[in-house]
Parts: C-alpha cells; structure tokens; sequence
C-alpha cells in the first residue's frame, strides 16, 4: 500500500511556472516503485504527462509536455516532482501523482496501482 499526497498547484499567468510535489508514505522501500504524473481536465479523459523509473535513470514524458515539464525523484526524501515551466492554458488540470511497481504500467498502460487525491493547476492567458 501506497499514500501519495500531492502539493504545489495554484493559479499562475501563461508562460509562468509552478513546481508540483508528491509526497509517498509506504510500507515498503519508496524505491522499489516507479512513479508517474497524469492530469485531467474538466470533461476530458485522464492523460499521462511523465513518469520516471525507480531507479530515476528513465524518464519518459508526453509530447505535449515535452521541454517545458520535467519530472524527477528524491528516494531518500521519498518524494517526487513535477517542475513545469512556460505553463499555457491548455495545462488547466487536476494533476495526480501516481505509483506502480511495473513500469510499463505506469508508461504505457496508465492504470497505476496507487493514486493520490491530485492538486488543480490552472492557467490564466
């Protein structure tokens, strides 16, 4: 079992920046899972916007994210982070953070096995 609590979202300008954290409480090594980031906005299906291996070494992120988003881990800190810069409004979401002990479910699949409550983003123009 595995808590994730999200932090970080709020309201910022087109072309701004936030930095998102996810917060992991487990019984087992927070290492041992792979960790991703989706989003939902209002009336549209859930998406994927990065993911990173446990050992931190693979990252995969979504085109639409690509070069503005980056993800990343602290497994001494249990932690994981979202840094997104020149945010535009169509990053208007609820962002997740999610954890799986099978990558490719978090990459390719994205059915993660945890989810946390997520943290809204939104961007003004």
């Amino acid at each position: 079992q595995v808590q994730l609590v999200e932090s970080g979202g709020g309201l910022v300008q087109a072309g701004g920046s936030l930095r998102l954290s996810c917060a992991a409480t487990s019984a087992r090594p927070f290492s041992l899972y792979n960790l991703g980031w989706f989003r939902q906005a209002p009336g549209k299906e859930r998406e994927f916007v990065a993911a990173i291996k446990w050992s931190g070494d693979e990252t995969h992120h979504a085109d639409s994210v690509k070069g503005r988003f980056t993800i990343s881990r602290d497994n001494a800190k249990s932690t994981v982070t979202l840094q997104m810069n020149n945010l535009q409004p169509e990053d208007t979401a609820v962002y997740l953070c999610a954890a799986d002990r099978n990558f490719a479910i978090v990459v390719v699949a994205g059915t993660p096995a945890y989810w946390g409550q997520g943290t809204q983003v939104t961007v003004s123009s």
